[in-house]
């Protein structure tokens, strides 16, 4: 969606645009519920409304992304107008609303607001993790396997992610008395959420390990493969499972999502599953015809210029373009002419084209005649 359509964030918040951060963080919290796609299944508007209030969340509770958004609008959020800062995107409604409600998931949000009990339980599922990559148009062309470089809370090796010294044992929370979760008085209201002693589990451990700190993992680095497969784009997102950030205490882990980004070419522009490639031709090459070499993904082809070739006229070469990602076969090579004009000549070049010129007729140069034609008609 272009920014011109966006609606204004602090709309989309109902707050004022002089609201405290507070303010903003409460109008976020009362509306993101209601749009979650687990209490709306299936009901793709209460989706984009629930990541429109994800997005307006993310600018307008950060100071320094509110500052540019109240000088500038949805453009300070524009990749265009931020070429080569890196970053600076969006991140996923999910996200917020997890930072929103102090990392609490849904469940927990909508078990505090109806007054639900859930079970307790001690491991829980590691992050989901995202990674922007550039590859070459060869790259997403051909498809390549590509090594990929992360540090990440990782499964720790001294208590196998159970989080607990060798020998030592659960014990039941006394903050939650085992429940996992605790009450917290908000003004009038009370709000059930996750014990902050136990994280929920409704226990801890009398020993817990000194590597990772009861935690069960700690910070790696850690190389991932991943296979690109041919016909991907800029934007396309690849799921690496179980790659994410290991989990809490045993927990399994999270997934990698690889977002990517092609770079520029320096010979072709894509457009969908086609190529489109132009190629200088000279003067006697248009005008006599020729056959030229052409360069495409995989080598060079020939096509044939009739007589009378225009710059910009379009030859397609079947089957030479990207394969289709879903699987709807090859795309095509576009090549457009490009008529090159001599810059320099010589006294003998000189000499034959002005002879040349005083040859020519209407005949010669019929797009000539005709815009001379029209023109005419034009002025009276």
């Amino acid at each position: 969606m272009s920014t011109s359509r966006k609606r204004d964030y602090y709309e989309v918040l109902g707050v004022q645009r002089d609201a405290s951060p507070e303010e903003v963080k409460k109008a976020f919290r009362k509306l993101a519920p209601k749009f979650h796609p687990d209490t709306n299944p299936g009901d793709k508007a209460a989706e984009e409304r629930f990541k429109e209030l994800g997005e307006a969340y993310e600018a307008i509770s950060d100071p320094q992304k509110r500052a540019a958004y109240d000088q500038y609008g949805h453009a300070a959020f524009d990749p265009r107008m931020r070429a080569g800062a890196g970053g600076g995107g969006f991140h996923d409604p999910m996200d917020i609303f997890g930072q929103a409600f102090g990392g609490q998931s849904m469940g927990d949000i909508l078990g505090s607001l109806f007054g639900e009990e859930r079970d307790s339980g001690g491991p829980s599922r590691g992050a989901d993790l995202r990674y922007d990559l550039e590859i070459t148009l060869e790259e997403a062309v051909n498809g390549v396997e590509k090594h990929l470089t992360l540090t990440k809370p990782g499964v720790c090796e001294d208590c196998k992610g159970s989080g607990a010294e060798k020998g030592s044992r659960r014990i039941r929370c006394t903050t939650c008395n085992g429940k996992g979760r605790v009450i917290m008085s908000r003004g009038i209201f009370s709000i059930q959420q996750t014990c902050p002693s136990c994280q929920g589990a409704g226990e801890s451990i009398d020993r817990p390990c000194r590597s990772c700190d009861g935690e069960g993992r700690v910070s790696k680095t850690q190389t991932v493969p991943l296979r690109i497969p041919p016909g991907v784009n800029t934007g396309t997102k690849l799921r690496s499972t179980g790659n994410g950030e290991a989990g809490h205490r045993g927990g399994t882990s999270g997934d990698l999502y690889v977002v990517l980004h092609l770079t520029e070419h320096p010979i072709f522009k894509r457009d969908g599953d086609d190529l489109l490639c132009e190629v200088p031709v000279s003067f006697p090459q248009a005008a006599l015809g020729a056959e030229i070499n052409v360069p495409t993904m995989t080598g060079k082809a020939q096509i044939r210029l009739p007589a009378g070739t225009q710059t910009g006229s379009l030859f397609r070469l079947k089957g030479r373009g990207v394969k289709s990602l879903q699987g709807g076969g090859v795309g095509d090579l576009l090549v457009k002419i490009s008529v090159e004009v001599p810059t320099k000549l010589n006294a003998a070049q000189r000499a034959k084209l002005e002879e040349f010129a005083h040859l020519c007729d209407d005949n010669v140069n019929p797009q000539s005649r005709s815009f001379l034609e029209r023109a005419r008609e034009f002025f009276g």
